[in-house]
């Protein structure tokens, strides 16, 4: 039997330091990779059918929840809904169900004790001191993995101080596609804290606006040089020119390294310049994408989710008080949408656009 494997880490919310207990998954099982094994374990069935029955279950669950219900598997998980906001008066207005409405899943008292019981610990040894960046932020726009020419960008973690002028170490953004810059536009060097205006590199084409940011440093004079990068990647805002309103453009967006875009915006009908961004969510129990416009502040203003399943044309809707009232995108390459999405980007990518008159 396989054993749990964890390793001590320092928890800094503490004073002096305590440590704790980090979990280090062995592996990351996906939807595939379970079908195959309940397959294995009953053969009667293959993997296609078993990976059929775990999308119709979500689908139910789902469907559940939507109209209301709670649903308990006996021994096994509660899938519930719960409210977050606050009222001021109970007759006050809910805020929208996209704000105030969540979904909690809750393992059950025995499956618990059964993992407990049958659960085989092994302790690794403590990680080298490393730099560990585990935030970067656009303090201008106040958007996370966002990284803005016009902004200051704030990395925030453990061990990130270093002495530029002393020669000690650097922070570094590099390109995916090509370029890199060491960055002299400090502001502020801690250790749990790096703040720069940030001098980003150019690479080929205007659609490759992802980037990574490491710092290197040295903890003795005569130390190794120890290096942490994001595991997240930075995005640049992209510029989107619009000639006139029914005049075609295309500007590429939603892409990494590639030499050709995976996503264009072909037009827009807007009555002044915005910055907004654009949303795309993998929706893997659908298996689809969904694409929405979204206010350019984090929990503000969200347009309607456009589903896309292949290549082709698509209109997206603006959102309340924007001056965009649409969008029109071609998906030209959806397949590698979809693995650049769920590889590099755990479901979830966003751009910044900034849309105006050419």
């Amino acid at each position: 039997m396989a054993t749990i494997q964890w390793r001590p880490t320092v928890n800094a919310l503490t004073t002096p330091n305590s440590y704790r207990m980090l979990f280090l998954p062995r592996n990351m099982v996906n939807s595939d990779e379970l079908a195959q094994r309940m397959a294995a374990a009953l053969p009667n069935y293959s993997a296609d059918e078993m990976r059929s029955i775990l999308a119709t279950r979500n689908r139910i669950i789902q469907q559940s929840l939507i109209n209301g219900e709670q649903v308990t598997e006996e021994n096994n998980f509660t899938y519930a809904l719960a409210f977050t906001g606050r009222l001021d008066g109970p007759d006050d207005p809910s805020p929208p169900v996209e704000q105030c409405l969540q979904v909690r899943v809750h393992a059950s008292p025995p499956f618990v004790d059964e993992v407990r019981h049958e659960a085989r610990l092994e302790r690794l040894a403590q990680e080298k001191k490393l730099p560990v960046i585990n935030m970067a932020e656009d303090t201008l726009l106040g958007l996370n993995n966002v990284l803005n020419p016009e902004g200051v960008l704030r990395i925030s973690g453990e061990n990130l101080s270093f002495d530029r002028d002393q020669g000690t170490g650097q922070c570094l953004i590099q390109g995916t596609e090509s370029g890199e810059a060491v960055q002299s536009r400090l502001n502020l060097v801690t250790d749990s804290s790096v703040m720069f205006m940030p001098d980003v590199p150019a690479q080929a084409h205007p659609w490759n606006n992802e980037y990574t940011v490491s710092v290197t440093t040295h903890y003795t004079e005569h130390g190794t040089p120890r290096t942490g990068t994001y595991e997240n990647m930075l995005r640049t805002p992209l510029a989107v020119p619009i000639p006139g309103e029914g005049v075609q453009v295309n500007v590429g967006i939603l892409t990494n390294s590639a030499a050709a875009p995976y996503v264009a915006v072909t037009g827009c009908t807007f009555v002044s310049d915005e910055r907004l961004r654009i949303l795309v969510i993998q929706d893997l129990t659908e298996e689809l994408l969904r694409f929405s416009l979204l206010d350019i502040k984090e929990q503000g203003a969200e347009g309607v989710e456009v589903p896309v399943t292949a290549n082709g044309d698509y209109t997206l809707p603006g959102f309340s008080n924007s001056s965009v009232s649409s969008l029109n995108i071609t998906v030209n390459n959806y397949s590698a949408l979809w693995e650049m999405i769920r590889n590099e980007y755990g479901g979830r990518l966003v751009d910044v656009l900034e849309v105006q008159a050419a």
